[in-house]
């Protein structure tokens, strides 16, 4: 895997699957590293090449001093398609990789063929919870948040079911570097995209999850509401909707990319 410079900034970057296949990347949720991607890659690499990475301040990936924003993000991601010498590639990001893919779809539209959107806002309307949020991770680690955060992840059935897959989302979770989570949780409590989805002219899908508590279906709608000619889809799963639902998430995420 190599790691690729960001404005002095070290991001991990992953790239697998077809040779000259279209090109795909990635985008974690908050909290995660490019491993919440597994249960698509067998299904993805098969037909594109897939880039995946862990945001800065996450995974093996350095962790600068804060504050972040959603443009330093976009930035990232830009850096990382420059190094590989990636004129476009499609986008697929969840909850953050989510909005870094609003920022990018209106800013760099050039570099975007379609974009995907799954369980994740454009906008934030009271910054209260995750001012909240900080105090308790400054307070107590991540350890303070972890079983609030899981249980929005994921439903309480599907928790009771995979076990084994709920406790390796929690242990990727618990491994965050704490001043990198700090950091973008951050930018996040500042969120406001709102004015920039009407410039995003990639074909755009967005995905919601019915029980997701984090960024509901209303969330959704609104950026569905606000890309011309967006379309959306509703999965029966919380937050993470690409674990809980992995083969109605790959099912989604390939029609769309494939469909002419």
């Amino acid at each position: 895997m190599p790691m690729i410079d960001a404005d002095g900034c070290l991001l991990n970057v992953s790239v697998e699957g077809r040779d000259g296949g279209p090109t795909l990347m990635l985008s974690n949720s908050l909290g995660c590293t490019l491993q919440m991607w597994e249960p698509q890659m067998k299904a993805l690499t098969q037909l594109f090449r897939v880039i995946r990475y862990d945001r800065r301040g996450h995974g093996k990936s350095s962790v600068p001093p804060g504050p972040y924003s959603m443009e330093r993000f976009g930035r990232d991601v830009l850096a990382i398609l420059d190094d590989l010498n990636i004129e476009k590639t499609h986008w697929c990001g969840l909850s953050m990789g989510g909005m870094v893919g609003q920022w990018l779809g209106a800013n760099a539209p050039e570099r975007f063929g379609k974009i995907i959107l799954a369980n994740t806002a454009c906008y934030y309307p009271d910054p209260t919870n995750w001012l909240n949020r900080i105090k308790a991770v400054k307070e107590g680690g991540l350890a303070a948040i972890a079983d609030t955060v899981i249980a929005n992840w994921l439903t309480a059935d599907f928790r009771e079911r995979e076990p084994q897959i709920t406790a390796n989302v929690k242990a990727m979770l618990m491994a965050t570097p704490v001043q990198g989570y700090l950091a973008c949780c951050e930018a996040l409590s500042t969120l406001d995209q709102r004015a920039m989805l009407p410039k995003i002219k990639s074909p755009t899908l967005v995905i919601a999850g019915r029980h997701d508590t984090s960024t509901p279906v209303a969330a959704g709608e609104l950026i569905r509401s606000q890309i011309p000619g967006a379309s959306l889809t509703i999965l029966d799963a919380a937050h993470i909707s690409n674990v809980e639902q992995s083969h109605a998430f790959t099912d989604a995420v390939v029609g769309f990319l494939t469909q002419r």
